[in-house]
């Protein structure tokens, strides 16, 4: 029990020392994150799409 006691006291040591981001950071790192996942969305989706149609086109 006495090292569970420790291991959550280190825990919670440990997450002061953190430097979070402010709000302002916080938001550009989201809008970052989320633009860059909807252009790779985009990106590999069309890419699929061409790679269908010429494999249909070949097929065909």
């Amino acid at each position: 029990m006495q090292r569970l006691k420790k291991f959550f006291s280190d825990i919670f040591r440990e997450m002061r020392k953190v430097s979070w981001p402010k709000r302002k950071e916080l938001t550009r790192y989201t809008i970052t994150v989320f633009s860059t996942v909807a252009f790779f969305a985009a990106f590999f989706a069309v890419l699929d799409l061409g790679i269908s149609k010429l494999i249909r086109f070949i097929i065909e």
